[in-house]
């Protein structure tokens, strides 16, 4: 059974009392942030039932906010989540040929995680960095100007933090 610690817990409350008497399904989103860092990555339908019975919200009322947001995993994802812009401006610049070559180098394809564990790729919608084209997020940090040079780099950064 998916169930916050105490420490998460009284987070939760400290989120919720933002928020006018009545209105806790405001806290959703930073609820749903939280359930997602502490249940391994991603939401799953036990954990987003788990979130609606905390707020006192009907559970559809967070699968449509889950599924709306690129920003939640609604599957499992890898230690390493490379999510790559795919709207106009970095298409232009160039995100197909990352894209691709993203999945060739690791063997796998989109919304696909690599054997290991270790990475998987996520096309996402435009992340607001449109003069740093083509870009991706990789968990809290952008990565702008990729080359298939920078994507070797990361690839190779992020194996070695994981050794």
């Amino acid at each position: 059974m998916v169930q916050f610690s105490e420490e998460k817990l009284n987070k939760v409350k400290e989120i919720i009392a933002r928020y006018p008497e009545g209105k806790q399904k405001s806290a959703l989103i930073p609820v749903l942030h939280l359930a997602q860092e502490s249940f391994g990555g991603w939401l799953s339908a036990e954990t987003m039932d788990y979130v609606a019975s905390l707020l006192q919200i009907k559970p559809i009322e967070v699968y449509e906010v889950a599924t709306f947001y690129s920003m939640f995993n609604l599957t499992p994802v890898g230690k390493y989540l490379f999510e790559v812009c795919q709207t106009g401006p970095c298409m232009v610049s160039g995100s197909d040929n990352i894209i691709e070559y993203i999945k060739s180098k690791l063997g796998i394809g989109v919304g696909e995680t690599t054997p290991d564990g270790m990475f998987t790729l996520k096309l996402v919608e435009c992340l607001g960095a449109c003069g740093y084209a083509p870009m991706m997020q990789l968990g809290k940090h952008y990565r702008e100007h990729l080359t298939p040079a920078k994507v070797d780099e990361i690839i190779a950064e992020c194996r070695a933090k994981a050794n």
